[in-house]
């Protein structure tokens, strides 16, 4: 810890902290990084209602924490990879400061957010893992769309499908939305919503389709785990 960060006073530390809701160790169950063991960092607060949404908890359950102690909690576990979430992360400006920290010690960074939020911020050490929302979400007309036009090659877009209209939207986006976008990005990941479209509908028009760049994906957490299942 550094003389500056150790003498700022406990009670402003805390204020000028984050709302946290839960830090838990697990297995990465999404994106390229999947099946990884991976450090969780659950921030409190959402401003989308998605109709599918597991993790309707964040929304207000948290409490406020220095970045200190959440970095230090970090450390306590054996792994070098942190996935900021949430909720929505990208609500409590001061995770920049956690994430370019986090990054700053060597961690392997990644941030899990929707696709209503300007992502140009975020520090471009940081593996931005963006939730384009599909109409079935019920959050479609939040999506800021000139994101898009800010990804990069470490960055990976999910579509969450819950039905054929779905499916349409997110082939729709990757074929005639805004170009270019689907090159310069890491991935593309179509993934089914758990319980609604089943993995065997959505493989079955991945393989149809076979679409540039899209890989299907799983929740991985869900299959190990109960699937609502709370710290996994």
């Amino acid at each position: 810890m550094s003389t500056s960060i150790a003498a700022t006073p406990p009670s402003k530390a805390v204020a000028d902290g984050l709302t946290l809701n839960e830090i838990f160790y697990s297995i990465q169950g999404e994106s390229t990084f999947a099946g990884q063991p991976c450090i969780f960092v659950r921030l409190t607060g959402c401003d989308l209602r998605c109709t599918y949404c597991d993790t309707e908890y964040a929304f207000y359950e948290g409490k406020k924490r220095s970045i200190d102690s959440i970095v230090e909690e970090v450390a306590t576990y054996p792994c070098r990879l942190v996935e900021v979430t949430g909720g929505e992360p990208l609500l409590q400006k001061r995770v920049h400061l956690l994430m370019s920290r986090l990054c700053d010690l060597g961690y392997t960074v990644l941030i899990e957010t929707s696709g209503a939020h300007d992502i140009a911020p975020i520090d471009p050490r940081v593996h931005r893992i963006m939730d384009l929302k599909t109409p079935d979400s019920g959050e479609s007309g939040r999506n800021l769309m000139a994101n898009l036009e800010l990804l990069g090659p470490r960055d990976e877009v999910k579509f969450v499908i819950g039905s054929e209209r779905d499916y349409a939207w997110a082939k729709e986006q990757v074929l005639a939305g805004v170009p270019g976008w689907t090159d310069r990005v890491n991935a593309i990941l179509f993934s089914p919503v758990f319980g609604k479209f089943t993995p065997l509908e959505l493989a079955t028009r991945v393989m149809a389709d076979a679409l540039p760049h899209v890989r299907m994906q799983l929740q991985m957490h869900k299959l190990i785990w109960e699937p609502n299942q709370r710290g996994v």
